[in-house]
């Protein structure tokens, strides 16, 4: 018999003890799909563009940082976090965080759709959270999501050749330095 709902104590129980990763929402758990080699190298691309360029306090995270939205009850892996300050941390869950200014997600064909919908509602939902940046499995190509001050989210899209400012960090990102390595996907 399948059993339908877990308590947020089981999944961290089951986290501590788990080599693969697992998503949390609503009593349900969700096993995490392993990356690409593509989807590995654009994440170590990101996270070494972000550490190149950040400032202290800031300092990104890899995908082994748990990060927790108290609002909607998910826990989730974004692929790179950036957090400035000291970590916060979930009051039920002793590693999770809930204070990143900044999430990255890397595409890919099986999550696309889940990463740019519902789960970026989740994420706009966390109060430090600034901006959501998409890095596209598709195409040289980056999406930020950017939390206005009067309220509201704007877009930000940036192809080959061009530069953004992710404004949350002060950084200033050449998508062609993320897209430097020859992709299989976008050959």
């Amino acid at each position: 018999m399948r059993r339908l709902h877990y308590t947020y104590a089981e999944y961290v129980a089951l986290e501590d003890e788990s080599s693969t990763r697992h998503e949390y929402l609503d009593g349900e758990i969700y096993a995490m799909a392993g990356g690409s080699p593509d989807h590995a190298a654009l994440a170590a691309a990101m996270i070494g563009a972000l550490r190149a360029s950040l400032r202290s306090p800031c300092r990104p995270f890899t995908s082994d940082l748990r990060v927790r939205i108290p609002a909607t009850g998910l826990s989730t892996y974004p692929d790179v976090a950036v957090i400035c300050g000291k970590t916060q941390r979930a009051s039920d869950d002793p590693i999770a965080v809930t204070n990143p200014v900044l999430l990255v997600e890397v595409t890919s064909p099986s999550t696309e759709e889940y990463d740019r919908g519902e789960k970026l509602r989740h994420y706009q939902l966390l109060a430090s959270v600034r901006e959501v940046v998409f890095v596209s499995h598709r195409s040289r190509r980056l999406t930020v999501h950017r939390r206005q001050d009067e309220g509201g989210w704007a877009v930000v899209e940036a192809g080959a050749g061009e530069r953004l400012e992710l404004v949350s960090v002060g950084v200033h990102l050449a998508v062609d330095e993320v897209y430097s390595e020859p992709l299989e996907d976008l050959r």
